[in-house]
This record gives structure tokens, C-alpha cells and sequence, in this order.
């Protein structure tokens, strides 16, 4: 059961972005170019994000001492500042994205295939990761580990490995639990950024970063906090408010019939008199007409 549990986490993470795009596609006849779009953008945005991280963030945290994460206050700033990162780089790419390269994406449900593709390429990435990690603790069953790595790791190896296996199978699926929240959020935030060009109004972009960086923020305090499995409960909340965010910003066009496959069929109405050749009695008659 552990096994297949496993298998089957990584493998939702890596299908439900896919069923997503799928369902929207097919539902409300959304391009699976906006699908691709949404997913540059987040490669993009990590591209500028991870090294801002690592390279000023971190240090800059480090020097003001709010990387000590046992005392509350340094880790409510050290999750504020992080989730302000992310916020900034992503919805600030998601914007760039609206407004430059997909000017004719004003409907709801292009934000929604736009805003699937960018969340949903993160779970792939982090679908994929998990895979290969499952990979390698099973192919190191029954392996020596002191042969692998130096001598001073092989007590940290072992560790993880240990804990890998440690955790119950219903625990493995939180993984997939997660990213279906996470997912949410990312469509939310991108229905945000749409109110900014349906509304003209730039606070609405100030709306999806401050957004993302309490959804971020509250997802590194309670990981810090709780147990992982009030974790995912409060990004679960997190996640249900992200549905009513996205069901209370719809507009009345996607409400409307979605346009059936089949093209509709011009039918011609001949009307009376018309293309009709006159004869000597109706030109006779409209002599007298008026």
C-alpha cells in the first residue's frame, strides 16, 4: 500500500493540472494556447524569483536576523518577506503576460486556462521531482548506502531514507492533496490580475500579490508551527476561499450557453416578391400604388 500510494501521489500531481486543462478546454472552449502561456510564465518568473532568493532575500534576512524561525515574530516577517517574493515575481509576470502577449484574453475563462497552466506547471515540476525521488529510494532497497556516499553523510542518508518510509501512505498523498488547493489559488490570482483590464484598474494587480503573499506567508508559518497535517488544513481553507474568490468574480459572458461544436447552419429565408421576375399584371397594378 505505501508504494502504490506513493506512486499514485506523484502521478495525480502530474495528471490533475492535465484533467484541468482538459475540463476547460472542453467546457468552456479555452485555448490551450493561454494553458501554454501561463506555463512560460512561471518559468519566467521562477527564472528572476529563485536567484532574488538566494542572492539578496536570504542574505538580507540573514543580516536583520529574521531568519531565526523559533521565535514568532522573526518567522512572521521571514514568512511575509518570502511570500512577498513570490507574490511580486509571479503576479507582476502574470500581469506583463495579460498585458503584452495575450491582450485578447479578457474573459473568465481564459484567466482560468491561463492561471491552470501557470499553477499547473508547478505541481507537474513538483510531480516529477517526486517521482525521482521515489525512484531513488527504491532503487537504494537492499544497497549498502556507505558505498554511495562519503563516510560523513552516510548517518543523514540513512535518516532520510528512513523517514521516507516512516511516514503513513495516507500522509504520502498530501502531496496531491496540496497542489489541488494550490492549484485553486493560482486560479484565483488569476482572475484577480483579469479585474485589473475588465476594470481598468491597477489596485487589482496590488490585490493579487497581496493575495499571494498571505496564501504563501500562512503556508511557511504553519509548516514551521504545526503538525503537516494542520498544515495542509489550513491551505485547505486557504484553497476554498481561493473558489469563492474565483466564482465571485465571474462574469455574466461565461454564464451564457458555451457555443455548441457543431457549426451552426445559415439557413436562406426566401421572402416575397424578391428575385421574382414581374409580371404585366403586378407592373400594371403598381401604377396605381401610393
Amino acid at each position: 500500500m505505501d508504494i502504490f500510494a506513493r506512486i499514485l501521489n506523484f502521478t495525480l500531481m502530474i495528471a490533475i493540472p492535465i484533467i484541468l486543462g482538459v475540463y476547460l478546454a472542453n467546457h468552456f472552449k479555452a485555448e490551450w494556447r493561454l494553458f501554454g502561456i501561463g506555463m512560460l510564465t512561471f518559468i519566467v518568473s521562477q527564472v528572476f524569483h529563485l536567484p532574488f532568493n538566494r542572492w539578496v532575500l536570504s542574505p538580507m534576512l540573514a543580516n536583520l536576523g529574521l531568519n531565526n524561525l523559533k521565535e514568532t515574530l522573526p518567522l512572521i516577517a521571514f514568512a511575509l518577506l518570502m511570500g512577498l517574493s513570490a507574490g511580486l515575481f509571479e503576479e507582476i509576470t502574470r500581469y506583463l503576460a495579460f498585458r503584452f502577449w495575450i491582450k485578447e484574453a479578457r474573459s473568465w475563462k481564459e484567466a482560468l486556462m491561463f492561471g491552470a497552466g501557470h499553477g499547473g506547471f508547478e505541481a507537474i515540476i513538483l510531480g516529477v521531482l517526486a517521482m525521482i525521488a521515489f525512484i531513488q529510494i527504491i532503487s537504494l532497497r537492499g544497497t549498502d548506502i556507505s558505498t554511495l556516499v562519503s563516510p560523513d553523510k552516510v548517518a543523514l542518508a540513512r535518516s532520510q531514507i528512513t523517514s521516507y518510509w516512516a511516514a503513513p501512505w495516507y500522509a504520502a498523498l498530501l502531496g496531491a492533496v496540496e497542489r489541488i488547493f494550490a492549484i485553486a489559488f493560482h486560479l484565483s490570482a488569476a482572475v484577480l490580475l483579469l479585474q485589473s483590464f475588465r476594470r481598468h484598474n491597477i489596485l487589482w494587480l496590488g490585490a493579487a500579490i497581496g493575495w499571494h503573499t498571505l496564501f504563501d506567508a500562512i503556508a511557511v508559518f504553519s509548516s514551521q508551527r504545526f503538525s503537516i497535517y494542520t498544515t495542509e488544513a489550513i491551505i485547505a481553507v486557504c484553497g476554498l476561499i481561493s473558489i469563492g474568490i474565483i466564482f465571485s468574480l465571474r462574469d455574466p459572458e461565461s454564464d451564457q450557453n458555451i457555443q455548441s461544436k457543431e457549426p451552426l447552419k445559415l439557413v436562406q429565408i426566401e421572402s416575397p416578391g424578391i428575385n421574382r421576375k414581374p409580371s404585366p399584371e403586378s407592373i400594371e397594378d403598381s401604377r396605381y400604388d401610393g
